[in-house]
């Protein structure tokens, strides 16, 4: 089993002696490719073999690629936003016509289902023909002075300008979109972007990088560098890097804040999505939304609903229906298409959600369904009568869980989602509209959905959190304005003969 590339990807990578293709990173409009640069291996969790081996980046590379990006942000910057826009769209018909091979290679890096994979894809076209609507939100204000004593007479333009050189970090989980929708409003705000891939699925965004190229984005712009955490923090640290725009854990996000002194920082982080059923809702529903939300991309998603609270009234109903939901979520080989459910990105992901699993069940919850673990397949699983003990109840969970707490009220599953230290996510079930704005007034989280799961997309509604799970939003339109800073231009009217419009002061 292999990746398989058509030619227009030839330059990014060779082969070594036993055909495994070797890629290397893209700084200043060159693809730096060598069988002899140390690398790392990309290990499939399908069946754990190595598909590719990448370079590994240091802070030299960094170095390099940062010099080059600030160098080279002019050549961006000198573009009409229209031309911009215009280089985006002719990104989103290559990868169209790309699509399935592309989606291929995600199915191999992260696991996940050949059934699923083309939709990242589709949501990275879509985002490219949605740049028009980002590119919209450059743009300024006039401010008449006359409203303050000091400032008759004066007038202010306020403009939206580039920041410089963004620092872009994407999580594996969604190797594709997520960098994309980091790099496309970087880029359609005049920036130069350094993109870093997750060293367990680096070629998705190596893919998008030659896209780009092809699509005529200026030499240098964009670039991305691969390798560990050593290459995130000499990106964060950088001096020429004026923002970093961050989306994985939370433990790696505080301390790329740490070190990324005055920079402008974006960090999506760490989630744990409650979803709370009151007694009112419509069951049915309610059990499908949360089953779909606990196991898709294998619950590697950091707007999972990773928790349900369900009012004891109707507790064993909604069980009833959970079980009869995950019965249909196959588990197997992804590259299979009556797979629904495909391995986590590797065996020790699996094993940590397991060690949930089994200290939840220690604490004294019931195993529903599933449980067991094969590598980097976890089973499909449901947890019932969850004690407020168990750990996962709080943590993060990230693999393919549906844990089920009991609660008296709503007032009870409130006080439990208020005291996360997470907020993301929330979900809320309930066929009664004064219940439901009460509760999503009532959580402390970037975004509440009301009969649904959560679900960030392609960022129509924007996203983002607060307390542990980040800062800043993203979305069309606003991470536009995120990876851009104001800067004022006040101009002076007295030449004009207008810098004395005050009425004089009576006096008695």
């Amino acid at each position: 089993m292999g990746i398989s590339l058509s030619r227009i990807f030839s330059d990014l990578f060779t082969q070594d002696e036993d055909g495994v293709p070797v890629f290397g990173s893209f700084v200043g409009g060159s693809w730096h490719v060598s069988k002899d640069k140390p690398s790392f291996n990309v290990v499939t969790p399908i069946d754990g073999t190595v598909v590719a081996r990448v370079q590994r980046c240091g802070a030299a590379e960094v170095a390099e690629a940062v010099k080059a990006a600030k160098e080279n942000q002019h050549k961006i910057r000198s573009l009409a936003a229209i031309d911009r826009v215009e280089i985006m769209e002719e990104a989103a018909q290559i990868l169209k016509n790309h699509a399935e091979e592309i989606a291929s290679v995600i199915t191999h890096e992260m696991g996940r289902p050949l059934a699923d994979s083309p939709g990242e894809v589709n949501a990275v076209v879509e985002r490219l023909e949605l740049s028009m609507e980002d590119a919209r939100k450059i743009s300024g204000e006039y401010i008449p002075g006359d409203w303050s004593p000091d400032t008759v007479g004066k007038i202010a333009v306020v403009l939206r300008e580039p920041i410089g050189v963004v620092g872009a970090i994407g999580p594996f989980n969604y190797p594709l979109f997520i960098p994309a929708a980091k790099i496309i409003p970087a880029v359609l705000g005049a920036n130069s972007v350094v993109a870093k891939p997750a060293s367990a699925t680096p070629i998705s965004l190596l893919l998008f990088a030659r896209v780009l190229q092809l699509a005529g984005l200026p030499d240098g712009v964009l670039n991305v560098v691969t390798g560990s955490g050593e290459v995130g923090a000499a990106l964060a640290s950088h001096p020429d890097v004026g923002m970093i725009s961050f989306t994985g854990s939370t433990e790696v996000g505080k301390e790329i804040a740490r070190n990324a002194v005055n920079k402008r920082l974006h960090l999506e982080l760490g989630g744990k999505g409650y979803a709370i059923v009151l007694d009112d809702a419509d069951i049915d529903l309610a059990a499908r939304k949360c089953v779909d939300g606990a196991l898709r991309n294998a619950g590697q998603r950091c707007d999972a609903v990773s928790i349900v609270l369900v009012q004891e009234q109707v507790a064993d109903e909604f069980v009833e229906k959970v079980l009869q939901n995950v019965e249909a979520w196959r588990m197997g080989d992804p590259r299979d298409m009556s797979t629904r459910l495909g391995p986590l990105v590797s065996s020790s992901a699996a094993k940590r959600v397991n060690t949930l699993v089994k200290q939840s069940i220690e604490k004294g919850a019931t195993l529903a369904y599933g449980g067991e673990v094969d590598n980097a397949y976890h089973q499909p699983t449901v947890l019932t009568n969850v004690p407020e003990q168990a750990p996962i109840v709080w943590e993060e969970t990230f693999g393919p869980v549906v844990p089920i707490m009991t609660v008296k009220s709503e007032a009870e599953a409130l006080s439990i989602a208020s005291r996360s230290r997470y907020g993301l996510d929330a979900a809320v079930f309930t066929n009664n509209f004064y219940r439901m704005w009460k509760v999503a007034k009532a959580l402390t989280v970037g975004e509440v959905t009301i009969n649904d799961f959560p679900r960030h997309g392609v960022g129509f509604f924007p996203f983002g959190g607060v307390k542990d799970s980040g800062i800043g939003r993203e979305g069309i339109g606003y991470s536009i304005e995120e990876m851009m800073v104001l800067k004022t231009i006040v101009f002076n009217l007295e030449p004009a003969g207008l810098g004395k419009l005050r009425r004089p002061r009576q006096t008695t």
